[in-house]
């Protein structure tokens, strides 16, 4: 199969997911193979919501609507310019995904297949309705797709190349039962906003949408602002509170009841405003529901711990001057170049 026929097919792929774009989804009679797959896909979104308490209708929605957008034709012919592609590669490549936000390893999938590789993989128990039919969409709209995918919920057995994706206690397991096989080992990894008091609301809004997205589940979510001293938090809650409804959802309400009870318990200061709370504190990982804050004397000493801390950090959002930050309401919106932990991916799996 040549590089063009994958993208193509995975261009099909996006117009297929686009019709599951908003929540009211639109059927499109000219998107292939749609009798056959647009009645099934609603019910696996069915089966997802059920499984999964976390991945409510919006939130599906969203990363199909971002999935959609990412596999038109010329971005994936884009993405793939600067890459030597043979049509040789034929490795078996394992993926261990994780499962806190919807198709979280898709670009993983992705990845491989566009890449000539064979691709099996371990799903997360917590996602994986979803994966499997699109498979299938592709398998049936390509052909040869046909014997290039599997997936499994056992050991994992005869493959040449992994990447897993997991918290800082399974990379270590990762790390050592992996050894012999060239791997791309991911740990936890968090993202921070910088602001320096002069945001504006739409500022703060946007950056709400960094913070709330997919309940904040994401390595790409904001859980640690760094502000200035004497910062005033009037503005950021009135920026925020739009999201007030996410109380409404049971899962999201007992985690911030836990977590208020326990802060409260444990005497630790916070702010909180009926269904957020945010805690100065130096870790970068905040529970849901909590964002975590730390003041800083001046960009030049922050710029030297962010760097020292580059390794746990996934996304900088700010509008100051750092290296490799992105713009407020952005960090759910990567381009496929994007890579996680800003390692290529492609590139990897171009030299296994």
């Amino acid at each position: 199969m040549q590089l063009q026929q994958r993208i193509n097919a995975f261009h099909e792929l996006g117009r297929f997911l686009q019709q599951f774009s908003t929540k009211e989804f639109k059927k499109d009679d000219s998107v292939l193979n749609n009798d056959l797959f647009f009645e099934g896909f609603k019910h696996q979104i069915k089966l997802a919501k059920e499984h999964n308490g976390w991945f409510d209708l919006d939130n599906l929605v969203y990363s199909f609507k971002s999935w959609s957008k990412a596999l038109k034709k010329e971005n994936l012919e884009e993405f793939l310019s600067s890459y030597s592609i043979t049509e040789s590669s034929n490795k078996t490549v394992a993926i261990i995904m994780a499962g806190n936000i919807p198709l979280v390893g898709f670009h993983d999938f992705l990845c491989v297949l566009l890449t000539s590789h064979k691709v099996l993989v371990k799903q997360s128990s917590n996602d994986k309705q979803l994966l499997p039919f699109l498979a299938k969409y592709l398998e049936y709209s390509c052909p040869e797709f046909k014997g290039k995918i599997s997936f499994t919920e056992n050991k994992l057995e005869r493959f040449d190349a992994v990447i897993a994706t997991g918290s800082n206690n399974t990379s270590r397991y990762f790390e050592y039962y992996f050894k012999g096989k060239p791997s791309i080992i991911r740990k936890n990894r968090n993202s921070v906003a910088i602001l320096d008091g002069s945001e504006t609301e739409e500022d703060l809004k946007a950056l709400s949408e960094d913070i709330f997205r997919y309940y904040g589940l994401g390595c790409r979510n904001v859980s640690k602002l760094f502000l200035p001293k004497d910062y005033n938090f009037d503005a950021f809650f009135k920026g925020i509170y739009h999201w007030q409804d996410l109380v409404n959802s049971a899962k999201y309400a007992n985690n911030y009841d836990y977590n208020k009870a326990v802060y409260l318990m444990s005497e630790f200061d916070m702010l909180e405003n009926g269904f957020f709370m945010i805690k100065e504190d130096e870790s970068y990982s905040s529970p849901i529901a909590t964002l975590f804050y730390e003041y800083y004397d001046s960009v030049s000493d922050l710029t030297t711990k962010l760097d020292k801390d580059a390794d746990l950090i996934q996304c900088m959002v700010s509008k100051l001057d750092f290296k490799h930050t992105i713009d407020f309401g952005q960090t759910q919106q990567p381009n496929l170049s994007d890579f996680a932990d800003d390692v290529d991916t492609i590139e990897f799996l171009l030299k296994i």
